[in-house]
């Protein structure tokens, strides 16, 4: 028989300890699951909405999401597919924000209607399969909702060129569901710079007027500022401004992949200190800066975010349906009780530690957001009159009418 020598314990079986190790993995899996029954697993961002503009054109009636995607054209023919209902349910996610993406090249165009459009798309979902998902609004209806057995879906607004430069257009969105806009994407705005054009930050300029605006407005709102994609000094000026909690939806840690994209060390510190959250990327090269990672990975970025910032501040926002590499063990949402189990193996995370990653975390930050709402209910909302100056920093197109002519 082959044995193993320990210096504890004289001669164990290789068989018996086998045994054991899979009985340790199987009992962190059941506690992971039940951990999920208990708390609503919230992911900060996912991106089906804008697949299913490229895939079927919007249209919800040719794809069935209580299937397996999987199995199903042209879902299963794209590296970018990872979501359906039945993967979710899989993986016990218990709220999921989906993004109503637009992309850059329609700034100064139809952004605003993009955004529209994809957030028709989840409401046209939530309404077509009401035994499996609801609409939230609020940190109350997340747990009301997860505790009653379906998935609370929620809405994030990415691209800060979605509102127009128009706190009217965000009032709008918010007042449709949205309750994160992510101040940038992949290009810069008239009132904020993203993270790759750091270098061209205005820093001896002072704060941008409707940077403050929008922040501003987003806190009497109610609305989470979604730091994700932004400059480093875009990220400090809103720091700056807010009264309320900023979140980033989809980020990963900049000291492990030095990359633009990440969350510096200093920024983290920061952020803790006005009880903000960074919720995880599962985008490989967020995690690795290379091609391939590993379920490991994103728990290294989870940790050096805990170490940094706290365990108060770290959630998850894989980023699924947006991503085209994704960690080998984290395929899918279906995932998820893996890598819950694999953080119960850990030392120094207890049951509680997990539970503020997973879902608690989350719930603070949106919970102190609607106090600071509340307390801001009086005041006005900013009137049109103080926006007129933005109109000479944007591009001269032939989309717009000149209330002038």
């Amino acid at each position: 028989m082959l044995v193993l020598v320990t210096a504890a314990t004289g001669l164990i079986s290789l068989p018996l300890l086998l045994r054991d190790m899979r009985s340790s993995t199987e009992r962190h899996l059941l506690a992971a699951r039940r951990i999920l029954t208990e708390v609503p697993l919230i992911d900060g961002h996912n991106d089906f909405p804008w697949n299913a503009r490229r895939f079927v054109y919007n249209k919800l009636s040719g794809v069935n999401l209580t299937s397996d995607l999987r199995h199903k054209r042209p879902w299963n023919e794209s590296v970018w597919s990872h979501t359906d209902l039945v993967r979710l349910k899989e993986g016990m996610v218990g709220a999921q924000f989906w993004s109503a993406y637009v992309p850059c090249g329609a700034q100064y165009l139809d952004a605003v209607q993009i955004a529209l459009e994809q957030m028709d798309t989840v409401k046209r979902l939530v309404a077509k399969y009401p035994t499996h998902t609801a609409f939230a609004r609020t940190a109350d209806d997340i747990v009301a909702i997860h505790a009653g057995g379906r998935l609370a879906s929620l809405l994030g607004v990415e691209g800060g060129h979605a509102i127009g430069s128009s706190l009217s257009v965000l009032r709008s969105l918010h007042a449709l569901g949205a309750r994160y806009l992510t101040l940038t994407h992949t290009c810069s705005t008239p009132w904020s710079v993203f993270s790759a054009d750091d270098a061209n930050s205005p820093r001896d300029a002072g704060l941008s007027p409707m940077l403050q605006r929008v922040v501003r407005e987003m806190n009497r709102l109610g609305m989470l500022v979604d730091l994700s994609h932004a400059s480093t000094q875009t990220v400090r000026d809103a720091l700056a401004v807010s009264r309320a909690p900023l979140m980033f939806s989809h980020s990963a840690a900049h000291a492990l992949c030095n990359i633009s994209r990440n969350v510096p060390d200093f920024i983290l510190q920061q952020l803790a200190l006005q009880g903000g959250i960074v919720m995880i990327s599962f985008y490989n090269r967020f995690l690795t800066c290379g091609d391939t990672a590993t379920l490991d990975d994103v728990i290294a970025h989870i940790e050096r975010v805990r170490k940094m910032a706290g365990v108060d501040h770290v959630g998850l926002g894989a980023g699924y349906d947006g991503i085209n590499l994704v960690p080998e063990g984290l395929s899918d949402p279906s995932s998820y009780p893996a890598l819950v189990a694999r953080l119960l193996s850990r030392p120094g995370w207890s049951e509680d530690d997990v539970k503020r990653l997973v879902g608690h975390n989350f719930l603070r930050v949106l919970r102190r957001v609607e106090q600071v709402r509340d307390h801001l209910s009086s005041e006005e909302a900013v009137s049109l009159d103080e926006l007129k100056p933005m109109s000479r920093h944007r591009l001269s197109n032939n989309c717009t009418y000149d209330i002038r002519l």
